[in-house]
This record gives C-alpha cells, structure tokens and sequence, in this order.
C-alpha cells in the first residue's frame, strides 16, 4: 500500500477482519489436535500464524494500529524461542520501516506548511522516505545553512486514523492477550488513546526534544539532535548516523550488546532527573549506536530520537519508587505494603499478606539486586510465565494489585525498557544507574523527610528510625506521584529558523 488508508470504513474492515481469523485459526486448530498433534505444537503454530496476519495488518494500516504494534514489539522476549523468531522478523519491520507515501502528498504538505518555495530551505531533499513510523515519516535532507537533517512529516488524516484504529483495537483486546504472555493488552491501548493529541503535536515533540539536546549536548555517553525548525504536520531536527538498535539486536557484538544495554538504562533514568521529562517510546527503531565515546572511536555512545510521547516528572521519577525498591532489596515486608498502600497499588478495600507481596516483587527486581546482571530471554519468559500462569500464586496476587493512573506510563516504559535489555541480551550494571540516578534507592533522610510533607500534602508519614533507617509504619493518605502534566512547565523549543 501506498498512502494511509484514511476512510474509517476501510480502515475497520481490516481490523475487524483481525478476529475472524483468529477464529479461524482457532479452528483450524482444533483439527488439528483431533487428529493427533499435540496442544503445545498446535498452539505454537497459533501464535505463529496469528503474529503474521497482525503485523501485516498494522504495519499497512500505520496510524494506531501500527504504534500499537510497536507497543507491543519490545516485549517478543516473553514468547518460547519456537515462536519468536518469526515475531522478531514481523515486528523488526514495524520498528524500521512502513509503505511511504506517495511523494505528491509529501510535497502537498511541505508546500502547505513551509510555503510555495519550500525546496529553497533545502540544498538537498531525498525524496524516498528514510523511514516511516506510525504517524509520520522521515527524509534525510540539508538545510540551508548546510547542516544534515532529518525531516519529519506527518500523515494527512493521522489523528483520525490514530483514534479509529485504537477504539477498534480496543473492542477485540482480549483475543490478543495470548500474544504477549503476563501482558494486559487493553490498559496498553487505552494509555495509547489518551496520549493521540500529545503524540500528534509537534511542538511538544520539538520541546521536548529541544530540552534533552540542551541538557545532554555534551554528555559523553548520549546524544540527541537538536532541533532545528518546527511548524503544523513538519519537524526537522539534526540528522544523526548510526546503527539501529534492531541491528544490533540481531547482529550486533558481545561488547555492543552490553554498551547499548548500560547506556539505554542510564538514559531511562538520568533522563527524568536531568530534564524533568521521560522518553516514553523506548522501542528499538528510536535508538542508534554512534562511534566515539568516552574511550574514543572504538567505544559507542547512544543516539536517542522521537520525543513524540513523554511523561512530565517534575524532580524526576517520583521517591516512592526507589524508596519501595531499597526496602524491598532490604526485605522489609511490613513497610512495603504500607508504602504500596499509600501510593495507591493496594486498595482499602484489599488485605494481601505482606510477605506474600515481598515474594511477589523480589524476582522482579532480582537485576538491581547484583552488581552486574545479564539481561536473557529465558528470564524474561519465566517471568512473563510466572505472574501469567491461573495456577501460579504470583497471578493470584497480581490480579488484586492495582496501577495508579500516575504510574502508568512509567510502569510501561520501565517493562519496555527491560523487553529491550533482553532482546540485547545485555549485561548491565542497573545497580550503579539506580544509586545515580533514581530518587529514594540511596538512603537520603532529608529527601524522605520532604516525600512525607510534600507528597502526603502536610500528612505525616508515620515511622521510626531503626539502625539508621527509616522504617515505615503508616501512611495517613493517598498521594499522586507527581503532577499532573497539564501543570508542568514544558521547555519551549528553539525559534523556528526560516
């Protein structure tokens, strides 16, 4: 295909072709084991048939569809090793690239948006797209000042196809719960949905995208081209080499795997704490692999695009988190559980054992436990396995575990940060980003002192210093973990040169 099917007639007819041939799959299925083969062969088979019918549909859809499918690409390290081969080649296209559209159009909307004479910003302008994304492309052009840049343009009728496709998604998100073992794919979409305006802006991409060129312009290990001019539907920014990250997923060096690994953490928690934002897309098609760190040609650093989705954190990511983290490592149960009580992850109206909700957090935390731990997909699946399991008491607890709409997005970007670190198979000193970077995971009164009456609104947090730690005995109120964006100053990106 070659534009972005836009009429929402045509558009829902390929998503609601999507369960009818899950149906019939299911079906053929069911053949199958009546004449013998085994339950794990056929549902193998399932999985398989039904990973290529859906992302060949989204990826031609684009639009929602597509971004949903590149939501769920960085977690294919969940799947059994039978099957995530052919997951891994389907998904590795959604993340690289999709049908351009047809140059008229892109001319229509830079001739609309730049002015008649657009071509005179530009001494060159490829006319094949770079690479295509969900609601946008990219051409690699040079401005007039003759600077390489990349040049992002959006979709006509990308909000409608975006909001269509995620409303349609959402009315079969059940079917699509096998995909992803652990996964509940309906919050996923609904999260999507709610960010569409955000996610179509491109002046809060340019902000964003602005505030984190500023911050990290000299920073050794990462980089992030600067901004360069900004308008309705066009972005351009500085053009940045490198190798995709999906390369180095599938090709890439021992040394590789665990430099992009390292850097990727550090930048999913420096990020927060040093611009006040976090990067919410970290799916491999928005990170390169640049020569020339801090050890020289032979050492890598990490080039970091598409701002387009952000969490706002003012002061970064919120305390509790590494507050719960440390306490959890500590094997302080009873704290804990008050501290998940307080920030809303077990209701009033739930009681849960706390040493029951200690044993359910420590496996997952098991990487910032060590000095050093290597990412796999085997853990990643008996994890997935785990908490996805009827039979397991960890699916038990989690179903009566609750997601605090604050924590959203930040929980979705850590688990897909984790999905990417085992796609690499990397080894990562997480510890060492965390004691960094992270609010709370180091020891720090005063910073805690601030937590119970900034946070808890002038409520007391009731505890008591036990060898030199707090011990946390109560909280007296919910509290939300940061503000809400809406109040957020949001850096303002650079004039827009002509």
């Amino acid at each position: 295909m070659s534009d972005l099917p836009r009429k929402a007639v045509t558009r829902t007819a390929k998503l609601a072709a999507l369960p009818l041939g899950f149906a019939g799959r299911a079906t053929w299925g069911l053949g199958k084991r009546i004449v013998g083969e085994s339950a794990e062969i056929v549902g193998r088979e399932l999985q398989q048939r039904t990973a290529e019918q859906l992302f060949k549909v989204l990826g031609e859809l684009k639009g929602g569809a597509m971004k949903f499918g590149q939501a769920l690409s960085v977690f294919e390290s969940a799947l059994p090793e039978e099957v995530a081969g052919p997951y891994r080649a389907a998904l590795t296209k959604l993340q690289e690239a999709a049908p351009p559209m047809p140059t008229r159009t892109v001319h229509a909307v830079l001739e609309e948006r730049l002015g008649l004479e657009w071509r005179e910003l530009f001494l060159e302008f490829e006319e094949k797209p770079a690479a295509a994304a969900s609601i946008g492309q990219v051409h690699r052009a040079v401005w007039h000042d003759g600077r390489e840049v990349a040049v992002k343009v959006q979709y006509p009728g990308a909000g409608e196809a975006l909001l269509s496709d995620l409303s349609q998604l959402s009315r079969f998100a059940r079917l699509l719960g096998p995909l992803i073992p652990g996964m509940d794919i309906k919050p996923l979409i609904t999260e999507l949905r709610d960010r569409v305006s955000e996610e179509l802006d491109y002046a809060l991409e340019a902000q964003a995208q602005a505030a984190h060129a500023e911050e990290f312009a000299d920073d050794p290990d990462v980089v992030v081209p600067a901004v360069v001019h900004q308008c309705e539907q066009v972005l351009v920014t500085e053009w940045i080499d490198g190798i995709p990250l999906s390369e180095i997923i599938s090709d890439g060096t021992p040394e590789q795997r665990d430099r992009a690994g390292q850097l990727l953490a550090r930048f999913l928690f420096s990020g927060p704490a040093r611009t006040g934002l976090l990067h919410a897309d970290p799916h491999p098609g928005n990170f390169r692999l640049l020569p020339g760190g801090p050890e020289g040609e032979d050492d890598w650093r990490l080039g970091v695009l598409d701002f387009g989705t952000v969490d706002r954190l003012s002061g970064g990511l919120p305390l509790p988190i590494g507050i719960s983290l440390r306490l959890t490592l500590d094997g302080d149960a009873d704290s804990v559980y008050r501290l998940l009580c307080g920030e809303g992850f077990i209701k009033e109206s739930i009681e849960l054992d706390p040493d029951a909700v200690l044993d359910y957090l420590l496996p997952i935390i098991e990487p910032a436990r060590v000095d050093a731990f290597t990412f796999t997909r085997s853990w990643m699946r008996g994890q997935a396995g785990r908490v996805a399991d009827p039979r397991s008491p960890a699916y038990q607890l989690g179903k009566r575990l609750n997601l605090p709409p604050a924590y959203l997005l930040i929980h979705r970007v850590t688990l897909s940060t984790i999905g990417v670190l085992c796609q690499l198979g990397a080894t990562v000193r997480l510890r060492q980003e965390l004691e960094d970077w992270l609010p709370g995971f180091v020891e720090d009164g005063t910073l805690e002192e601030d937590f119970a009456e900034e946070e808890l609104d002038g409520e007391e947090l009731d505890g008591e210093e036990v060898d030199g730690r707090l011990v946390v005995k109560e909280f007296t109120t919910k509290t939300s973990a940061r503000e809400s964006a809406d109040e957020e100053d949001v850096p303002e990106a650079p004039a827009a040169e002509a």
